[in-house]
């Protein structure tokens, strides 16, 4: 018998892409079983409703990338290393799951979020922001400004490899994290 775990995931992913392809309303619960090769009636059992299929899975994605974040904090010596870090992980997780980044677009645009604010502006990378404006090494900007510069070239970058059909290049992930660290650093301003 097949792991329960395993077809929840198929779901998921049977999710993910026909979110990208047709949208939360293209993407009915029937479409989603047959596209995840499982009954009818078997996604009932792990979900309700759409509604709650659509929510565990933002919580199901979040928690991915919470768990990129922590991780790509935990490795670094310094400051500037861990956001390199950060900066090309989250890169790196984008490009390998481009489907969890339309989804985010649109879930957080959609009537299924209730937080048109993330509350991801709260977790650790929030913190990372507001503890290197407190040592002085990020410019005193609000936590929540930077992560929207900072996530904003990620998932650009991410998107214009992705399907733009540019070759971002690691050199250039490189360049761009760099470019994004002298922006937001507070050396940067005095260069």
């Amino acid at each position: 018998m097949e792991d329960l775990a395993e077809k929840k995931q198929a779901i998921f992913e049977s999710t993910l892409d026909l979110i990208k392809d047709h949208g939360f309303h293209g993407a009915p619960m029937s479409l989603v079983a047959k596209h995840a090769g499982v009954a009818a009636g078997t996604i009932y059992h792990y979900f309700e409703s759409k509604e709650q299929l659509i929510c565990e899975l933002y919580a199901y994605n979040r928690a991915r990338v919470t768990a990129t974040i922590k991780a790509a904090l935990n490795d670094g010596n310094d400051y500037k290393a861990k956001f390199f870090n950060v900066w090309t992980s989250l890169y790196s997780f984008y490009v390998k799951e481009p489907n969890v980044l339309i989804f985010f677009e649109q879930f957080v645009n959609s009537p299924f979020s209730s937080d048109k604010y993330p509350s991801h502006f709260r977790g650790d990378l929030y913190a990372f922001f507001a503890d290197g404006i407190k040592q002085g090494i990020i410019r005193p900007l609000k936590p929540e400004i930077l992560l929207v510069l900072v996530m904003g070239s990620i998932n650009s970058t991410a998107k214009l490899n992705v399907f733009g059909k540019v070759a971002v290049t690691k050199p250039d992930v490189l360049r761009i994290a760099e470019t994004v660290w002298d922006g937001i650093s507070a050396k940067g301003k005095e260069n």
